[in-house]
């Protein structure tokens, strides 16, 4: 089992950073594919950006692409970050982060094919 705990979230204005943070307690996570998805109000959850177990393969979804970066703590392997640089309000949402043990390439995740998703951190964007 792996817990996954969500920090760094919280209300910035438009156009601010925030980075976003994904531990496991007692777990190294470089054995999961890591992924970081999103759920407005009244809407599904959507994806956001995917990371391979090496850190080397990332994709970031049309929509946060040269905004956000999904990247791995290399050293501890317990944490996995998204940096997420000129918000929009349209980026307000919660977002989850997720593991995955599916042996595929991250190109092929789909939301049915992750293992464990944390609680969840909840990103608000004045305008």
């Amino acid at each position: 089992q792996v817990q996954l705990v969500e920090s760094g979230g919280g209300l910035v204005q438009a156009g601010s950073s925030l980075r976003l943070s994904c531990a496991a307690s007692g777990r190294t996570l470089s054995d999961y594919v890591m992924g970081w998805f999103r759920q407005a109000p009244g809407k599904e959850r959507e994806f956001v950006a995917v990371i391979s177990r090496t850190g080397v393969a990332t994709l970031h979804t049309d929509t946060v692409k040269g905004r956000f970066k999904i990247s791995r703590d290399t050293a501890k392997k317990n944490t996995v970050y998204l940096q997420m640089d000129s918000l929009k309000p349209e980026d307000t949402a919660v977002y989850y982060c997720a593991a995955g043990k599916e042996p595929k390439p991250i190109s092929t995740y789909t939301l049915y094919d992750w293992n464990y998703w944390g609680q969840g951190t909840q990103v608000t964007v004045s305008s």
